[in-house]
């Protein structure tokens, strides 16, 4: 497989594992209302950094910027792309022809580092939402959440091998 190819593949799955994770946390807010994160607010995050801001006491008071929520999700399915890579390089090409659950769930165990260990911290939450008013629920949501792009990723990549 050529670099293009690999590339072209990264991102199928990526998008892929991205959108089914975004429809398990759409069901899991319809059915069971529990919340997911408002990625505009990932999107303010980045738009703060041009001008050396990178932590924020509370992302939420913090001022907006323009286009917040589409550099969010944006930023959200590029992320899903990189560790969707990161899937690709560990496990090898092979894997797209043969998937199995064991790696792409590593992966999704794996990703939840991003946000215990960057993104919550930046945004005023704290080292894996210590600062919130349920830590514990605030993690175990964030590894439901990653455990489903580690499912969606297995499952993109069987769909793919068919």
């Amino acid at each position: 497989m050529d670099t293009t190819q690999w590339i072209a593949s990264a991102t199928g799955l990526g998008l892929g594992a991205t959108f089914f994770m975004d429809l398990v946390a759409l069901l899991r807010r319809r059915l069971f209302n529990v919340p997911s994160l408002d990625y505009r607010f990932v999107g303010r995050w980045l738009g703060h950094m041009p001008s050396g801001r990178f932590r924020h006491d509370s992302i939420s008071r913090a001022q907006a910027v323009r286009h917040e929520r589409l550099t969010g999700w944006l930023f959200h399915y590029l992320t899903g792309v990189a560790f969707a890579a990161v899937l690709l390089a560990g496990a090898g090409e092979r894997w797209l022809y043969q998937p199995t659950l064991v790696p792409a769930l590593l992966v999704g165990v794996l990703s939840v580092a991003a946000p215990w260990l960057i993104m919550q911290p930046a945004l005023g939450m704290g080292v894996a939402a210590s600062n919130t008013p349920h830590p514990r629920l605030a993690r175990l949501r964030s590894l439901a959440t990653h455990l489903s792009f580690g499912i969606g990723l297995y499952v993109t990549g069987w769909l793919w091998a068919q």
